[in-house]
């Protein structure tokens, strides 16, 4: 494989997938609806429950919400194997929450409040804290390891730079997909992450082993047979991965397919750049003489 002579276009390749995620976000944030789409474990806000007593139309009770709170992206989510759903939404005070029953009730006689609870922005900050500390925690302590693994601060420097690329791609698909960023979201980030890593130390250590094969020169031929020969274990643990990842985005129900979509990219994200981006950054990062 060619990676080192097609860096360029692998490079650009990424670029226009995270320019996609960075236009979805500006025309969301642009047409009032966010940037992401953040859950209310992220924003704070209301979380409601409601028996709707039988069948229901999902557009048809999203309008109803969107007419008495005017807000304009309600999540709405059926609760599997019953008539209940879930209702999330930014805060509203009691009063409107019970604007928003009566005019539920009027559409549905049937339906009714199970549950209401308000998520404070104190919580909420703190998780988004969190979030980013672990985030960072983890991205600086691979650095280090790598870092010291391979003796060289670069090859570091480019896991952690492949790491970052993950990491928009996954942002890219919650941008362009509107899949809630809520507890989930940190979970998927760490998970990426430390699949990714593996993938990217199994090359790196490929390419550490071939160093006796070739000259001091030919350090572009050295990195794409070190992919190549890892080709295959890379493609096959992707594919194992996906493949559980897959069913159960099929089979699951939409709590767990907010889960699974993420990781279905973040996986694909991950592979990707092990394979053409990692080794491509290292060569780059490399000195003249070192190339």
């Amino acid at each position: 494989m060619k990676i080192i002579e097609n860096r360029k276009k692998f490079f650009i390749f990424s670029l226009i997938v995270i320019c996609i995620g960075l236009a979805a976000m500006a025309f969301n944030a642009r047409a009032g609806k966010g940037a992401l789409n953040w859950d209310v474990e992220f924003t704070g806000g209301t979380s409601m429950e409601m028996d709707m007593g039988g069948a229901y139309d999902e557009a048809e009770l999203e309008t109803i919400i969107c007419d008495v709170t005017g807000q304009s992206s309600p999540q709405i989510q059926q609760i599997t194997g019953t008539n209940e759903v879930s209702v999330k939404l930014q805060s509203i005070d009691s009063p409107t929450r019970v604007e928003l029953i009566t005019a539920v009730q009027k559409v549905y006689p049937d339906a009714e409040l199970k549950e209401a609870n308000d998520i404070s922005g104190t919580v909420s900050g703190e998780m988004q804290q969190a979030a980013i500390k672990a985030t960072l925690i983890a991205a600086v302590a691979m650095l280090i390891y790598i870092s010291i693994r391979f003796r060289d601060f670069r090859a570091g420097g480019s896991a952690i730079l492949a790491l970052i690329h993950d990491v928009l791609v996954v942002l890219a698909a919650y941008a362009v997909f509107r899949i809630p960023v809520n507890n989930a979201f940190i979970a998927v980030l760490l998970t990426i992450l430390g699949y990714s890593v593996n993938s990217t130390i199994v090359i790196f250590d490929r390419i550490r082993e071939n160093k006796d094969n070739f000259r001091a020169n030919q350090m572009a031929e050295r990195i794409d047979k070190s992919v190549s020969q890892t080709l295959a274990r890379s493609i096959n643990t992707s594919l194992t991965t996906l493949f559980t990842i897959g069913a159960i985005y099929v089979l699951g129900v939409p709590s767990i397919k907010e889960f699974a979509l993420p990781m279905i990219v973040g996986i694909i994200a991950g592979a990707y750049s092990s394979i053409c981006i990692s080794g491509s950054i290292w060569y780059t990062f490399l000195p003249k003489s070192g190339k």
